[in-house]
């Protein structure tokens, strides 16, 4: 099935969508073998993978190297590829350039932040034939500072805005939504006013479908999380304790042992001592 014309299918049967960030091909075929849904090649990579203190560091190079990452473990899983800051917000032509750049690197759709102000972006990307996916409500990529991830239509003019995008995106003709951050009142708003898929992060248990990010759920990183996010792993520490161990066994001489290395047969070592003897 083509695009996110399966994520709609969803849900006209009402099943609850699963999606999850990916960044590397490891996670790729991990969130695969656990039957997500839907994978995004998130711009979040910028603070999870690359260490910036934004996602409007990420470069489209630095994106697309990670989500031909991501299409390589993935088979037959839908990848939808985020357009970093700076790549769509000047033009259509520059929007409808970098989403091409995505679909040739294994895409199946682009997701772009915004809404009334970049409508005809999405428009003219949905017109080139490359679904779209829209993001409302707390949109990273306007975030400057670390502390300016906070949620958003928690007053009545910015969440009619929220609305509003929401109901933009669906005219330019966008197949699905994220909707990040906002309480679960305008959640409820912005579902009977657009008809396509709705997938929440940090907006409430009505959405149709929800979405993580990969490292916070599995507890990878030292970082507080957001309210939304659940942890249903805490890995870090075990890795650690798993590289520490590793540590102690190389400095104390007990790795590798005997079960870690390769023998050669009998004959062959006797011929290699041999040579040695002869000066070879």
């Amino acid at each position: 099935m083509n695009g996110l014309a399966a994520l709609a299918e969803k849900k006209q049967r009402g099943e609850r969508i699963v999606m999850i960030t990916a960044y590397d091909y490891p996670s790729a075929r991990i969130v695969e073998s656990a039957g997500v849904d839907v994978v995004l090649a998130g711009d979040s990579a910028a603070t999870t993978v690359l260490g910036y203190e934004t996602t409007r560091a990420v470069s489209i190079d630095e994106m697309l190297m990670l989500t031909r990452a991501v299409r390589r473990g993935l088979h037959a899983t839908l990848l939808i590829g985020d357009l970093p800051f700076g790549t769509y917000e000047d033009s259509d032509e520059h929007a409808v350039g970098s989403a091409r750049r995505f679909i040739e690197a294994g895409c199946d759709a682009v997701k772009l932040e915004g809404g009334h102000e970049i409508e005809s972006r999405a428009a003219a990307i949905v017109r080139a034939g490359i679904p779209v996916m829209g993001h409302v409500g707390l949109t990273p990529q306007q975030v400057v500072t670390p502390d300016g991830y906070r949620a958003q239509g928690r007053d009545a003019a910015s969440a009619r805005a929220i609305v509003e995008q929401a109901v933009a995106f669906e005219r330019a003709g966008c197949t699905a939504l994220v909707v990040e951050a906002v309480p679960p009142s305008v959640t409820e708003v912005v579902m009977s006013r657009v008809h396509v898929p709705v997938i929440g992060i940090g907006a409430g248990p009505e959405t149709d479908g929800q979405v993580l990010v990969y490292h916070d759920l599995l507890g990878l990183l030292d970082a507080r999380p957001a309210k939304f996010v659940k942890r249903y792993g805490q890995f870090a520490p075990e890795i650690t304790r798993a590289v520490r161990s590793y540590a102690d066994e190389v400095r104390a001489g007990s790795y590798p042992g005997a079960e870690h290395t390769y023998s050669m047969p009998p004959d062959e070592l006797a011929r290699f001592r041999d040579f040695l003897r002869r000066g070879a």
